[in-house]
């Protein structure tokens, strides 16, 4: 489990109390360490001889940035590899919120070599993987005495060593926050792509559990579940995966927080993605981060098995999805053959409301009777929660534990969701009141939904009936995109179902959307 701790502030007081003064602390010192590259998790590079270059085999396939001072044309998206190398965490002497980075690498035009930056929090987990400067520094969010770096590499970098030093912080300690996740309504796409890699290295299967975000800095790395989200269909069913790959449209877009902390498009409303803005409001010119047409709005990209077995989707849809990893609720890593299915009431005879994939993280908030809440009228059998033996107890937590998403026909408990301006909170693309969306119990999933399912805005469904989803897997499974027919009009605004979309400008799966696609006409670029 990720407890929080207060292990240094409870020792100090009981020297206080026992009348011992602690002794003085040395002047704190920085600490300096070489990267061990060999030892590395690789996700698209090699380190052979030493030296880490990509491998063009397994590496990530993105359209290039554009260079410094110039913009992209429209259409422009050129595709470059890039790969990761996860390093080993390192114990710091002192806390810090800096880590500066020294790379001996040698980059030839058109290629780079970066490092991102990590810090353990105090819930034990960690924060989001901040990127290097141009100075080298990556600039934490918060103090931490555990940091852990990932070399990028794309193009023909070639990298031969790394040398890293964190700083002495000298703000204050950080208090502890009581929080719920952020939580916000956006557009999903299914992603395909079956047999390709994922930008962590994963090998996407049939029918796979995981999605992608539209930014590094949430990518978890292969196998593990640092980064996972709860995302919640119009029908009530909801799905915990991990976050695996970086996708659609952007790369650097970290829609979900704040602008003092987000990447770029800072002048967007927070929890708004930067394609939504483009494809609805014409924001960049209607373009992505690369220069590209923004065909559709998506946020997150969902694998095969979340978008069709697990919330039950048959086209592109708004989705209510927790950011989990923003929230201050315990988590917990699910260990299941395949998923493990969560209920809506401790019992094996309760009705299924959606599952949980292996290895995804989970929000437990209490456990009684060999049943864990993960969130309002969700439940899981404690036996696929191995590490949550200490939670509290549900029968002591009673209505005061925290988080969750709200179930179909109760009232949300997050009040992250319904932020101003957010989409979530029944916005347009560009944070705008949608007058005419009207909430019903049964439509909405988790607070501030913007009423998915009873359509604030035409095109805030999904698209068609067909296409994606209409078929079990098969020939569509390798990326074809899931393009459907031209929605029908918007759904009346008593209509607890999905809400379709008046143009078919919004069908067609990540696969031909995701931030490595040349163009929507050739969805397997990324693979």
């Amino acid at each position: 489990m990720r407890w929080r701790t207060a292990v240094l502030a409870a020792a100090t007081a009981a020297l206080t109390l026992a009348g011992i003064a602690p002794a003085i602390a040395a002047e704190p010192s920085g600490t300096s360490w070489t990267a061990d590259l060999a030892s590395g998790e690789a996700a698209g590079v090699t380190t052979s001889g030493g030296a880490v270059r990509l491998d063009p085999a397994t590496a990530f396939r993105a359209p290039a940035d554009a260079p410094a001072g110039e913009a992209l044309t429209e259409g422009a998206a050129d595709l470059v590899s890039t790969g990761l190398l996860t390093l080993a965490p390192q114990d710091l002497n002192t806390p810090t919120s800096a880590v500066e980075s020294v790379l001996d690498a040698t980059v030839p035009p058109g290629s780079s070599a970066s490092m991102d930056v990590r810090g353990r929090t105090a819930t034990g987990g960690w924060t989001e993987w901040i990127p290097s400067s141009d100075a080298g520094v990556a600039e934490l969010p918060t103090r931490t005495s555990e940091v852990q770096g990932r070399l990028v590499v794309t193009g023909d970098a070639t990298v031969r060593g790394a040398t890293l030093r964190a700083e002495p912080s000298t703000g204050g300690v950080e208090g502890l926050t009581e929080q719920a996740p952020l939580s916000y309504n956006v557009f999903a796409t299914r992603e395909g792509l079956v047999g390709g890699t994922t930008a962590n290295g994963h090998v996407i299967t049939e029918r796979d559990h995981f999605v992608a975000l539209p930014s590094r800095r949430a990518l978890s790395p292969r196998d593990t579940s640092d980064y996972s989200v709860r995302v919640c269909a119009p029908n009530g069913q909801c799905a915990f995966a991990p976050v695996w790959d970086v996708g659609p449209w952007n790369t650097r877009d970290d829609y979900w927080n704040s602008a003092d902390q987000r990447q770029e498009w800072k002048d967007l409303p927070q929890g708004v993605p930067q394609a939504q803005a483009a494809y609805r409001d014409g924001y960049n010119g209607g373009n992505d981060q690369f220069g590209r047409k923004a065909a559709n709005p998506a946020g997150i990209d969902l694998g095969d098995g979340v978008f069709w077995d697990a919330l039950g989707l048959k086209d592109n849809s708004q989705v209510q999805v927790d950011y989990l990893w923003t929230g201050s609720v315990r988590l917990s890593k699910v260990s299941a053959e395949g998923v493990a299915q969560v209920r809506s009431a401790p019992s094996d005879d309760a009705s299924v409301v959606g599952v949980a994939a292996d290895s995804a993280d989970v929000p437990v908030e209490c456990v009684s009777a060999g049943w864990a809440r993960i969130g309002e009228g969700q439940f899981l059998t404690a036996s696929v929660l191995p590490e949550a033996t200490d939670a509290p107890s549900c029968a002591a937590a009673g209505d005061a534990v925290a988080g969750g998403a709200a179930a179909p026909g109760e009232e949300p408990t997050h009040a992250a969701a319904a932020a101003p301006g957010s989409a979530g909170s029944g916005s347009d693309a560009a944070g705008n009141a949608a007058s005419d969306a009207a909430p019903t119990a049964s439509g909405s999933v988790g607070e501030g939904a913007s009423v998915v399912g009873a359509g604030g805005r035409a095109d805030a469904g999904g698209a068609g009936a067909s296409g994606a989803g209409s078929g079990g897997a098969g020939a569509s499974d390798a990326g074809s995109g899931g393009a459907g027919a031209s929605g029908a009009g918007a759904a009346d605004p008593a209509d607890t179902g999905p809400v379709t979309a008046p143009s078919s400008a919004e069908v067609g799966g990540a696969a031909a959307v995701r931030a490595g696609a040349a163009t929507v006409e050739q969805p397997t670029a990324t693979g």
